[in-house]
Protein backbone atom coordinates (compact mmCIF):
# COMPACT_ATOMS: atom_id res chain seq x y z
CA UNK A 1 0.00 0.00 0.00
CA UNK A 2 1.25 3.45 -0.90
CA UNK A 3 2.20 5.82 1.88
CA UNK A 4 -0.42 8.14 0.40
CA UNK A 5 -3.72 6.47 1.20
CA UNK A 6 -6.51 6.69 -1.36
CA UNK A 7 -9.36 8.88 -0.09
CA UNK A 8 -12.72 7.20 0.23
CA UNK A 9 -15.51 8.05 -2.18
CA UNK A 10 -18.69 9.74 -0.91
CA UNK A 11 -20.86 7.34 1.09
CA UNK A 12 -24.14 7.56 -0.80
CA UNK A 13 -26.23 5.20 -2.95
CA UNK A 14 -25.59 5.85 -6.65
CA UNK A 15 -26.97 2.72 -8.30
CA UNK A 16 -29.16 4.50 -10.79
CA UNK A 17 -29.12 8.06 -12.14
CA UNK A 18 -32.43 8.94 -13.82
CA UNK A 19 -32.36 11.67 -16.47
CA UNK A 20 -35.23 13.86 -17.59
CA UNK A 21 -35.34 16.99 -19.76
CA UNK A 22 -35.94 20.26 -17.99
CA UNK A 23 -38.38 21.16 -20.73
CA UNK A 24 -40.81 18.39 -19.76
CA UNK A 25 -42.36 19.38 -16.44
CA UNK A 26 -44.79 16.43 -16.47
CA UNK A 27 -41.88 14.10 -15.69
CA UNK A 28 -40.66 15.78 -12.51
CA UNK A 29 -43.13 14.27 -10.03
CA UNK A 30 -42.69 10.82 -11.58
CA UNK A 31 -38.91 11.13 -11.31
CA UNK A 32 -39.20 12.15 -7.66
CA UNK A 33 -41.39 9.12 -6.94
CA UNK A 34 -39.09 6.68 -8.75
CA UNK A 35 -36.65 4.21 -7.22
CA UNK A 36 -33.60 6.00 -8.67
CA UNK A 37 -30.93 7.08 -6.19
CA UNK A 38 -29.92 10.18 -8.19
CA UNK A 39 -32.12 12.51 -10.24
CA UNK A 40 -30.51 14.47 -13.08
CA UNK A 41 -32.64 17.34 -14.36
CA UNK A 42 -31.21 18.06 -17.77
CA UNK A 43 -30.60 21.43 -19.40
CA UNK A 44 -28.18 20.12 -22.02
CA UNK A 45 -28.62 17.56 -24.81
CA UNK A 46 -32.29 16.73 -24.26
CA UNK A 47 -33.35 20.39 -24.44
CA UNK A 48 -33.66 22.22 -27.76
CA UNK A 49 -31.76 25.53 -28.09
CA UNK A 50 -35.01 27.49 -28.29
CA UNK A 51 -36.20 25.93 -25.01
CA UNK A 52 -33.11 26.55 -22.88
CA UNK A 53 -34.41 29.56 -20.95
CA UNK A 54 -37.79 28.00 -20.20
CA UNK A 55 -36.21 24.69 -19.20
CA UNK A 56 -33.93 26.52 -16.76
CA UNK A 57 -36.93 28.25 -15.20
CA UNK A 58 -38.78 24.93 -15.00
CA UNK A 59 -35.86 23.29 -13.20
CA UNK A 60 -35.56 26.14 -10.69
CA UNK A 61 -39.26 25.86 -9.86
CA UNK A 62 -39.00 22.07 -9.55
CA UNK A 63 -36.04 22.28 -7.17
CA UNK A 64 -38.05 24.64 -4.97
CA UNK A 65 -41.45 22.93 -5.07
CA UNK A 66 -41.14 19.18 -5.73
CA UNK A 67 -40.58 16.80 -2.83
CA UNK A 68 -37.44 14.94 -3.88
CA UNK A 69 -37.26 12.90 -0.70
CA UNK A 70 -33.78 11.65 0.17
CA UNK A 71 -32.56 11.43 -3.42
CA UNK A 72 -29.41 13.14 -4.61
CA UNK A 73 -30.69 15.97 -6.81
CA UNK A 74 -28.47 17.13 -9.66
CA UNK A 75 -28.80 19.49 -12.63
CA UNK A 76 -26.84 18.92 -15.83
CA UNK A 77 -25.82 22.34 -17.10
CA UNK A 78 -24.86 23.12 -20.68
CA UNK A 79 -21.30 22.67 -21.89
CA UNK A 80 -18.66 25.32 -21.36
CA UNK A 81 -18.41 25.85 -25.12
CA UNK A 82 -22.01 27.16 -25.23
CA UNK A 83 -23.52 30.56 -24.37
CA UNK A 84 -25.93 29.02 -21.83
CA UNK A 85 -23.78 27.42 -19.13
CA UNK A 86 -22.94 30.50 -17.05
CA UNK A 87 -26.59 31.52 -16.88
CA UNK A 88 -27.50 27.95 -15.86
CA UNK A 89 -25.13 28.19 -12.89
CA UNK A 90 -25.98 31.76 -11.89
CA UNK A 91 -29.76 31.47 -12.10
CA UNK A 92 -29.97 28.08 -10.44
CA UNK A 93 -27.71 28.96 -7.51
CA UNK A 94 -29.24 32.39 -7.01
CA UNK A 95 -32.89 31.40 -7.43
CA UNK A 96 -33.13 27.76 -6.31
CA UNK A 97 -33.08 26.81 -2.66
CA UNK A 98 -30.67 24.61 -0.76
CA UNK A 99 -32.38 21.39 -1.85
CA UNK A 100 -30.08 21.12 -4.88
CA UNK A 101 -27.17 18.81 -4.13
CA UNK A 102 -25.09 18.74 -7.26
CA UNK A 103 -24.23 20.22 -10.65
CA UNK A 104 -23.28 17.91 -13.51
CA UNK A 105 -20.69 19.38 -15.88
CA UNK A 106 -20.81 17.77 -19.34
CA UNK A 107 -18.04 17.27 -21.87
CA UNK A 108 -15.20 18.01 -19.47
CA UNK A 109 -11.93 17.91 -21.36
CA UNK A 110 -9.44 19.18 -18.79
CA UNK A 111 -9.11 20.11 -15.13
CA UNK A 112 -9.44 23.79 -16.03
CA UNK A 113 -13.05 23.20 -17.11
CA UNK A 114 -13.91 22.09 -13.59
CA UNK A 115 -11.93 24.99 -12.13
CA UNK A 116 -13.93 27.50 -14.19
CA UNK A 117 -17.26 26.23 -12.87
CA UNK A 118 -15.85 25.93 -9.35
CA UNK A 119 -14.75 29.57 -9.36
CA UNK A 120 -18.18 30.77 -10.46
CA UNK A 121 -20.02 28.54 -7.99
CA UNK A 122 -17.78 29.62 -5.12
CA UNK A 123 -18.36 33.31 -5.86
CA UNK A 124 -22.14 32.84 -5.96
CA UNK A 125 -22.19 30.81 -2.75
CA UNK A 126 -20.25 33.50 -0.93
CA UNK A 127 -22.37 36.31 -2.35
CA UNK A 128 -25.66 34.59 -1.53
CA UNK A 129 -24.54 33.09 1.78
CA UNK A 130 -25.51 29.56 0.76
CA UNK A 131 -25.07 27.28 3.76
CA UNK A 132 -24.50 24.00 1.93
CA UNK A 133 -21.77 23.77 -0.72
CA UNK A 134 -22.80 22.40 -4.11
CA UNK A 135 -20.98 19.27 -5.21
CA UNK A 136 -19.99 18.39 -8.79
CA UNK A 137 -20.21 15.41 -11.09
CA UNK A 138 -18.58 15.37 -14.51
CA UNK A 139 -18.98 13.45 -17.75
CA UNK A 140 -16.01 12.21 -19.77
CA UNK A 141 -17.16 12.53 -23.37
CA UNK A 142 -14.07 13.19 -25.47
CA UNK A 143 -10.58 12.07 -26.36
CA UNK A 144 -9.27 15.02 -24.34
CA UNK A 145 -11.37 14.01 -21.35
CA UNK A 146 -10.04 10.47 -21.21
CA UNK A 147 -6.48 11.69 -21.84
CA UNK A 148 -6.74 14.06 -18.86
CA UNK A 149 -8.98 11.88 -16.72
CA UNK A 150 -6.75 11.75 -13.63
CA UNK A 151 -6.22 15.51 -13.57
CA UNK A 152 -9.97 15.97 -13.92
CA UNK A 153 -10.63 13.58 -11.03
CA UNK A 154 -8.33 15.69 -8.84
CA UNK A 155 -9.57 19.07 -10.08
CA UNK A 156 -11.88 20.11 -7.22
CA UNK A 157 -12.84 19.01 -3.71
CA UNK A 158 -16.43 19.48 -4.87
CA UNK A 159 -16.15 16.56 -7.30
CA UNK A 160 -18.09 13.50 -6.16
CA UNK A 161 -18.86 11.47 -9.29
CA UNK A 162 -17.65 10.88 -12.83
CA UNK A 163 -19.47 9.20 -15.73
CA UNK A 164 -18.61 7.98 -19.21
CA UNK A 165 -20.77 9.54 -21.94
CA UNK A 166 -20.48 6.89 -24.63
CA UNK A 167 -22.09 8.67 -27.60
CA UNK A 168 -20.07 11.89 -27.60
CA UNK A 169 -16.99 9.94 -26.57
CA UNK A 170 -17.36 7.67 -29.59
CA UNK A 171 -17.78 10.67 -31.89
CA UNK A 172 -14.73 12.42 -30.44
CA UNK A 173 -12.63 9.28 -30.86
CA UNK A 174 -13.81 8.81 -34.45
CA UNK A 175 -15.29 5.42 -33.64
CA UNK A 176 -17.34 3.93 -36.47
CA UNK A 177 -20.54 3.39 -34.50
CA UNK A 178 -23.86 5.08 -33.89
CA UNK A 179 -24.70 2.89 -30.89
CA UNK A 180 -24.74 4.34 -27.38
CA UNK A 181 -22.89 1.82 -25.25
CA UNK A 182 -23.11 -1.94 -25.41
CA UNK A 183 -21.68 -4.45 -27.86
CA UNK A 184 -20.60 -3.09 -31.23
CA UNK A 185 -21.22 -5.37 -34.20
CA UNK A 186 -17.85 -4.88 -35.87
CA UNK A 187 -15.73 -4.99 -32.71
CA UNK A 188 -14.93 -8.69 -32.63
CA UNK A 189 -12.16 -11.25 -32.83
CA UNK A 190 -12.28 -14.32 -35.05
CA UNK A 191 -11.14 -17.77 -33.99
CA UNK A 192 -11.75 -20.92 -36.00
CA UNK A 193 -14.36 -19.03 -37.97
CA UNK A 194 -16.34 -18.07 -34.86
CA UNK A 195 -16.87 -14.43 -33.89
CA UNK A 196 -16.18 -13.34 -30.31
CA UNK A 197 -17.34 -9.85 -29.33
CA UNK A 198 -15.30 -7.84 -26.86
CA UNK A 199 -16.07 -4.59 -25.06
CA UNK A 200 -14.95 -1.38 -26.83
CA UNK A 201 -15.72 0.71 -23.72
CA UNK A 202 -13.64 -1.40 -21.34
CA UNK A 203 -10.40 0.56 -21.46
CA UNK A 204 -12.13 3.93 -21.01
CA UNK A 205 -14.19 2.64 -18.11
CA UNK A 206 -11.10 1.17 -16.47
CA UNK A 207 -9.25 4.49 -16.81
CA UNK A 208 -12.20 6.30 -15.21
CA UNK A 209 -12.44 3.81 -12.34
CA UNK A 210 -8.70 4.06 -11.63
CA UNK A 211 -8.76 7.87 -11.63
CA UNK A 212 -11.87 7.98 -9.46
CA UNK A 213 -10.62 5.48 -6.91
CA UNK A 214 -7.29 7.30 -6.71
CA UNK A 215 -8.99 10.58 -5.82
CA UNK A 216 -12.09 9.53 -3.85
CA UNK A 217 -14.68 10.00 -6.61
CA UNK A 218 -17.61 7.71 -7.50
CA UNK A 219 -17.20 6.07 -10.95
CA UNK A 220 -20.53 5.73 -12.78
CA UNK A 221 -21.41 4.08 -16.09
CA UNK A 222 -23.33 6.29 -18.50
CA UNK A 223 -26.25 5.70 -20.84
CA UNK A 224 -27.35 2.62 -22.75
CA UNK A 225 -29.24 3.90 -25.74
CA UNK A 226 -31.43 0.93 -26.72
CA UNK A 227 -33.98 0.95 -23.90
CA UNK A 228 -35.85 -1.94 -25.59
CA UNK A 229 -32.86 -4.23 -24.92
CA UNK A 230 -33.04 -5.15 -21.24
CA UNK A 231 -30.56 -8.00 -21.60
CA UNK A 232 -28.01 -5.73 -23.26
CA UNK A 233 -28.42 -3.11 -20.52
CA UNK A 234 -27.94 -5.71 -17.79
CA UNK A 235 -24.89 -7.18 -19.52
CA UNK A 236 -23.17 -3.80 -19.72
CA UNK A 237 -24.18 -2.91 -16.17
CA UNK A 238 -22.70 -6.17 -14.87
CA UNK A 239 -19.43 -5.53 -16.70
CA UNK A 240 -19.31 -2.03 -15.22
CA UNK A 241 -20.01 -3.31 -11.71
CA UNK A 242 -17.28 -5.92 -12.06
CA UNK A 243 -14.82 -3.19 -13.05
CA UNK A 244 -15.67 -1.15 -9.93
CA UNK A 245 -18.36 1.26 -11.09
CA UNK A 246 -21.10 1.97 -8.54
CA UNK A 247 -24.07 2.60 -10.82
CA UNK A 248 -25.44 3.43 -14.24
CA UNK A 249 -27.65 5.99 -15.95
CA UNK A 250 -31.28 5.40 -16.83
CA UNK A 251 -32.58 7.30 -19.85
CA UNK A 252 -35.93 5.50 -19.59
CA UNK A 253 -37.86 4.61 -16.41
CA UNK A 254 -37.77 0.89 -17.23
CA UNK A 255 -33.97 0.94 -16.80
CA UNK A 256 -34.20 1.97 -13.13
CA UNK A 257 -35.07 -1.49 -11.82
CA UNK A 258 -32.37 -3.04 -14.00
CA UNK A 259 -29.66 -0.76 -12.60
CA UNK A 260 -30.81 -1.20 -9.02
CA UNK A 261 -30.80 -4.97 -9.40
CA UNK A 262 -27.28 -5.12 -10.78
CA UNK A 263 -25.69 -2.63 -8.38
CA UNK A 264 -27.39 -3.94 -5.24
CA UNK A 265 -25.33 -6.83 -3.80
CA UNK A 266 -27.44 -9.98 -3.71
CA UNK A 267 -28.31 -11.63 -0.39
CA UNK A 268 -26.06 -14.53 -1.38
CA UNK A 269 -23.13 -12.23 -2.16
CA UNK A 270 -23.53 -10.40 1.15
CA UNK A 271 -23.82 -13.65 3.09
CA UNK A 272 -20.65 -15.00 1.46
CA UNK A 273 -18.78 -11.77 2.17
CA UNK A 274 -19.76 -11.95 5.83
CA UNK A 275 -18.66 -15.60 5.99
CA UNK A 276 -15.27 -14.65 4.51
CA UNK A 277 -14.86 -11.92 7.15
CA UNK A 278 -15.79 -14.39 9.88
CA UNK A 279 -13.37 -16.98 8.53
CA UNK A 280 -10.56 -14.44 8.51
CA UNK A 281 -11.37 -13.37 12.06
CA UNK A 282 -10.95 -17.01 13.14
CA UNK A 283 -7.68 -17.21 11.21
CA UNK A 284 -6.33 -14.07 12.86
CA UNK A 285 -7.31 -15.35 16.28
CA UNK A 286 -5.18 -18.44 15.68
CA UNK A 287 -2.26 -16.35 14.39
CA UNK A 288 -2.76 -17.17 10.69
CA UNK A 289 -2.68 -14.55 7.95
CA UNK A 290 -4.77 -16.61 5.56
CA UNK A 291 -7.29 -19.44 5.55
CA UNK A 292 -9.33 -21.58 3.19
CA UNK A 293 -12.95 -20.80 2.42
CA UNK A 294 -14.95 -23.17 0.19
CA UNK A 295 -11.78 -24.58 -1.28
CA UNK A 296 -10.12 -21.27 -2.11
CA UNK A 297 -7.47 -19.19 -0.39
CA UNK A 298 -8.61 -16.04 1.39
CA UNK A 299 -6.27 -13.51 2.98
CA UNK A 300 -6.06 -9.85 3.93
CA UNK A 301 -6.84 -8.80 0.34
CA UNK A 302 -9.97 -10.97 0.52
CA UNK A 303 -11.07 -9.04 3.59
CA UNK A 304 -10.92 -5.79 1.64
CA UNK A 305 -13.00 -7.27 -1.18
CA UNK A 306 -15.59 -8.63 1.24
CA UNK A 307 -15.75 -5.35 3.13
CA UNK A 308 -16.66 -3.53 -0.10
CA UNK A 309 -19.66 -5.80 -0.63
CA UNK A 310 -20.87 -5.55 2.97
CA UNK A 311 -20.39 -1.77 3.13
CA UNK A 312 -22.32 -1.27 -0.10
CA UNK A 313 -25.18 -3.42 1.15
CA UNK A 314 -25.37 -1.56 4.46
CA UNK A 315 -25.25 1.84 2.75
CA UNK A 316 -28.18 0.93 0.50
CA UNK A 317 -30.16 -0.45 3.44
CA UNK A 318 -29.64 2.74 5.45
CA UNK A 319 -30.72 4.94 2.54
CA UNK A 320 -33.84 2.88 1.92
Amino acid sequence: MSFRIQPTAPARPNRCQLFGPGSNTKLFAKMAASAADVINLDLEDSVAPTDKDQARANVIEAINTVDWGRKTLSVRINGLDTPWWYRDVVDILEQAGDRLDQIMIPKVGCAEDVYAVDALVTAIERAKGRDRPISFEVIIESAAGIAHVEAIAAASPRLQAMSLGAADFAASMGMQTTGIGGTQENYYMLRDGVQHWSDPWHWAQTAIVAACRTHGVLPVDGPFGDFSDDAGYIAQAKRSATLGMVGKWAIHPKQIALANEVFTPSDAAVAEAREILAAMEEAKASGAGATVYKGRLVDIASIKQAEVVVAQSELIAQAG
